[in-house]
């Protein structure tokens, strides 16, 4: 993002410079009173001085993407392997529980569905 707004002041500096002015000119109506301003700054970024710098920075952030798409999935599988094994824990203590107790065992078939026994 501060690459982006580098490139951008960089190459629409005078854009940006306006939409400043006018930003800090009125507080209660920026919004819509200097859109128009903020357009032109979009449209001097895609222009052909702007474009090719900024299609640089794309890549990196396609990385940054895909790694954030990896800690969500490793975080789902661990998520449901944790859930697992507290289930299975669970069920350990309590068949400890009833062993201590002189009852007999319960089924364990939650453990062996998930690998932990």
């Amino acid at each position: 993002m501060q690459a982006a707004l580098e490139v951008t002041a960089r190459y629409c500096g005078r854009e940006l410079e306006q939409y400043g002015q006018c930003v800090a000119a009125k507080p209660e109506s920026w919004q819509r009173d200097c859109h128009y301003l903020k357009m032109s700054i979009a449209q001097c970024t895609s222009s052909q001085s702007a474009r090719p710098v900024l299609s640089l920075l794309r890549p990196s952030r396609s990385v940054f993407d895909r790694t954030r798409q990896l800690w969500a999935t490793v975080r789902s599988i661990c998520a449901a392997s944790c859930s697992a094994l507290s289930r299975c824990s669970h069920h350990v203590h309590l068949q400890l529980w009833r062993q201590s107790h002189f009852l007999p065992p319960e089924d364990s078939s939650d453990c062996r569905k998930t690998g932990h026994e």
